[in-house]
């Protein structure tokens, strides 16, 4: 299985929402599957981030090393993450509220998202355009490796949100989808602190 299957096919999608449906009408208190698999999910995906992070830190401290110019994109690309995500924690709170402040949280989260994506595209262009490629330093390396992983956990979250987005827009009621948002939106405020973290690090010199 590629990575990207891997990370498309996330552990919260399948069937989550009829799962939370038969316990909730069972009466009986229990953790989703689906929960529990997320957080062993994430806790993969922190120690992976980890692992890059030391070996970015040991590895810069060689001669070779010529730290990237730092974009200001990325903090263009940051801010629509961090809208990203709060637009997410919007449509949880509002699951009791408005079906219409649902419908419009899950379409403001999906553009926010793609925003960010897209930017990250433009800023990989530019560095590549002004001579920054990546076999060209280790520095430019691990720049590559970084955003585009943190990029791909992003496209991976982001499918299983428009496919929720979808299944309200066709007429599913919010409660229909409560578990996917739920765990869509822990899955975005994680990945927000990732790519904090990432961009701490790759803006330290």
């Amino acid at each position: 299985m590629s990575l990207l299957q891997t990370l498309t096919e996330t552990p919260w999608n399948s069937h989550a929402d009829e799962a939370s449906a038969v316990a909730a009408h069972a009466g009986t208190p229990s953790v989703a599957p689906q929960r529990v698999a997320l957080w062993f999910f994430l806790g993969i995906v922190a120690v992976l981030f980890a692992l890059f992070s030391v070996a970015y830190v040991v590895r810069m401290d060689l001669q070779d090393w010529r730290p990237m110019p730092e974009s200001p994109a990325l903090w263009v690309n940051t801010g629509m993450l961090f809208l990203s995500s709060l637009a997410l924690q919007w449509t949880r709170m509002n699951l009791h509220r408005n079906a219409a402040r649902v419908r419009a949280g899950l379409l403001l989260g999906a553009l926010t998202t793609i925003a960010f994506v897209v930017g990250q595209l433009l800023v990989w262009r530019a560095m590549s355009a002004d001579g920054y490629i990546v076999y060209g330093n280790p520095a430019n390396s691990f720049f590559y490796v970084l955003t585009g992983l943190h990029a791909l956990h992003i496209l991976g979250g982001l499918w299983v949100w428009i496919r929720t987005g979808v299944k309200v827009r066709l007429g599913a009621s919010p409660d229909e989808v409560r578990l996917s948002i739920e765990l869509c939106s822990t899955y975005w405020h994680f990945l927000l602190l990732v790519w904090l973290v990432v961009f701490a690090l790759l803006s330290y010199t």
